[in-house]
């Protein structure tokens, strides 16, 4: 019992520790001038860290964004909240396929810093990644 206690702590620990709300004034100055000088008229965002980067969530004209930042004040990627109905049709094909009659919880199209695109749909309390063409890339459970 006493292993099992534990063991508990220690997942809640490292769950908090993975992902953690920040206060914006608590958010260093290089990742807030990084993030500034991409969207300039973004106000107010949503912060958090995590692992090492910090994340910054804002909407634009009323889609959600998030953006993940380094320590530098770099942006290493750009998330875009899109419509289930608006994924690729091989991503949809790969859906209705592997988790038949199963919600698309979020769909997001993913650009990094080398502007490589990527699709992410979350079903079942998983990330499945998809390629710029739809392909199955991987899947990343929550």
């Amino acid at each position: 019992m006493k292993k099992l206690i534990f063991l508990l702590t220690i997942s809640t620990a490292v769950a908090f520790v993975n992902a953690q709300k920040v206060q914006q004034k608590d958010v260093p100055a290089l990742v807030q001038k990084g993030f500034q000088k991409q969207f300039p008229t973004i106000k107010e965002a949503k912060w958090e860290k995590e692992n090492g980067n910090y994340e910054a969530g804002f909407k634009v004209n009323g889609t959600a964004k998030t953006v993940v930042i380094n320590p530098s004040g770099n942006i290493l990627e750009t998330e875009t909240e899109m419509n289930s109905s608006s994924l690729l049709a091989p991503v949809k094909v790969y859906l209705a396929k592997n988790y038949a009659n199963q919600k698309i919880k979020e769909a997001a199209r993913i650009t990094d810093v080398k502007g490589i695109i990527t699709y992410e749909a979350e079903v079942k309390g998983k990330d499945l990644i998809f390629d710029s063409k739809g392909k199955f890339v991987k899947e990343i459970k929550e």
